[in-house]
């Protein structure tokens, strides 16, 4: 079954889509090889330590990275979140997102290297939570339901309202409602706005991020 992208392993990929007939600039084609090499090992990395429950932040690059990022009122290094649940061995993470990226605006299941995609993004996080095993598998269970429903993605921000979604909401709901403590994740209130921002995510008492990488 095939679940990833397809990563760069070649220099002669990069001979063949980075250069300009035959003027081909070797040494940037050498450095963009290794980048993607490390790129690869890094995320690689990832594979063995991430688990279900794990909230998998990114870093985009982009005018719409930009604004979810500032939405953050302390560190504003990352841009978009989703939820991890192993199945079959293998990591998935759940997000909503919306733009070009996402045609259809809906709540999306992708393979983590889709998620983490160095092309598009400039870092990653993992956050990890206080969760016992029971709690664990009603956050799973939440998470299946929203995929479930695939409610699209709230280009609103509206906290309100469950029919649609921005990514670090539904992250908040859904740790909110398997813990069954609405105080578990606190939102950010901000010149009388109420709005989950991603640091909310792990600066708080219940998580800790254990791996930050960067991405060349």
């Amino acid at each position: 079954m095939f679940i990833g992208v397809v990563l760069i392993t070649t220099p002669f990929y990069f001979i063949q889509n980075h250069s300009s007939n035959s003027n081909i600039d070797y040494e940037r084609v050498h450095r963009q090889y290794q980048a993607a090499q490390k790129n690869k090992h890094l995320i690689d990395s990832v594979l063995k330590i991430v688990h279900t429950g794990n909230v998998l932040l990114r870093a985009g690059i982009g005018p719409d990275s930009y604004m979810m990022a500032h939405m953050n009122q302390k560190d504003k290094t990352y841009s978009h979140c989703g939820l991890v649940v192993i199945e079959d061995g293998y990591p998935f993470v759940y997000h909503c997102l919306g733009g070009e990226d996402n045609p259809d605006a809906r709540l999306r299941r992708d393979s983590i290297q889709t998620f983490l995609n160095p092309f598009h993004n400039l870092g990653m996080g993992i956050v990890d939570y206080d969760i016992d095993s029971t709690h664990l598998q009603s956050l799973v269970e939440i998470i299946k339901g929203y995929y479930h429903a695939r409610p699209k993605f709230d280009l609103k921000f509206d906290l309100a309202t469950s029919d649609r979604l921005y990514c670090s909401e539904f992250a908040y709901k859904a740790l909110d409602s398997a813990m069954a403590d609405s105080t578990y994740i606190a939102p950010t209130i901000a010149m009388g706005i109420t709005f989950v921002a991603i640091d909310n995510l792990y600066l708080n008492k219940h998580a800790r991020v254990v791996c930050q990488l960067k991405f060349e």
